[in-house]
């Protein structure tokens, strides 16, 4: 599955590149693209894992870049 996440107060792309980083580690994660400027994060992960490796990213972003919130709908 493919989803792309709003993200909110991603402060510069140096934060976003740590974030990506980050994320691209977390078991399960078959592609990560993280943008400063669109404040969005494209997620490629197995269907069946896929809420479960969401949750990790949210906790990946409290621990990398505490300042920036993962909008989920």
């Amino acid at each position: 599955m493919k989803k792309s996440i709003q993200l909110e107060d991603l402060d510069c792309a140096n934060c976003a590149a740590k974030f990506e980083n980050a994320v691209a580690a977390i078991d399960g994660v078959q592609r990560v693209t993280v943008s400063f400027m669109a404040q969005k994060m494209i997620l490629e992960a197995p269907d069946d894992r896929f809420d479960e490796i969401l949750k990790q990213v949210v906790k990946t972003a409290k621990k990398v870049v505490p300042d920036c919130t993962v909008i989920l709908k």
